[in-house]
C-alpha cells in the first residue's frame, strides 16, 4: 500500500513498515499480514481532535502508532473523568470489536496522533473469512485491552479515594 504518515518535523512512517514494527502484528506470517493489512487504514489527527464521543455508534477500532489519546468517561451522576491515557500500540474504540452498539467512553487526542483504524464490519468479515488470522488478531487485541483494564482499575481507585478525601475534608471544614 502506498499510505504513509507524515509529521511536521518531516518524519515519515511508511504504512507497510508498521506491521513489522507493531508488536500486535508480531509473528503474523506473510499471508496473515496480507489479509490484515488492507483492513487497517492510517489516520493522522492533530492534538485536541475528538476521535469519538461517549454514546457515538461504535464503528471503528484504533491502534495508536504515535501520540497519546485520553479516554474520558462521564458517569450519569458526576463529571467526566480521564480513565486512561493510551500511547503507542494501545487500542481505543474496542467497543467496535466487542460488537457494542455505542462507545462507552470518549477518546481525545492529547497530542498529534498517528493511528491505524479498522471498521467493526471488516473485523466481522475477517472472522468469517479467515478464522485463524482473526483469532490471532483478537487474542493480541485482548491482551492489550486486558493490560489497559488492569491499569485503569488502579487509576479509578485513586480517583475514588481522592474524591472521598475531598468530601471528608469538606465535611470536617463545615463540621
Amino acid at each position: 500500500m502506498g499510505y504513509s504518515f507524515s509529521k511536521d518535523c518531516g518524519k515519515v512512517i511508511m504504512y507497510s513498515d508498521l506491521f513489522k514494527d507493531l508488536s500486535l502484528f508480531k509473528d503474523f506470517n506473510t499471508a496473515q499480514c496480507n489479509v490484515v493489512r488492507p483492513l487497517f487504514l492510517p489516520r493522522h489527527e492533530p492534538a485536541g481532535t475528538v476521535i469519538f464521543e461517549q454514546g457515538d455508534p461504535a464503528q471503528y477500532l484504533y491502534i495508536v502508532v504515535e501520540g497519546e489519546i485520553n479516554i474520558r468517561f462521564k458517569p450519569d451522576d458526576g463529571p467526566a473523568i480521564i480513565v486512561a491515557r493510551v500511547r503507542r500500540e494501545g487500542v481505543v474504540g474496542w467497543s467496535a470489536a466487542l460488537g457494542s452498539p455505542a462507545y462507552t467512553s470518549a477518546a481525545i487526542c492529547t497530542t498529534e496522533c498517528q493511528m491505524l483504524r479498522v471498521s467493526s464490519q471488516d473485523l466481522r468479515q475477517l472472522c468469517e473469512q479467515d478464522p485463524e488470522t482473526a483469532t490471532l488478531l483478537l487474542e493480541r487485541l485482548a491482551a492489550v485491552i486486558a493490560e489497559r483494564l488492569r491499569n485503569t482499575h488502579h487509576h479509578i481507585i485513586a480517583l475514588l479515594e481522592q474524591g472521598l478525601r475531598i468530601r471528608m475534608h469538606k465535611s470536617v471544614m463545615t463540621g
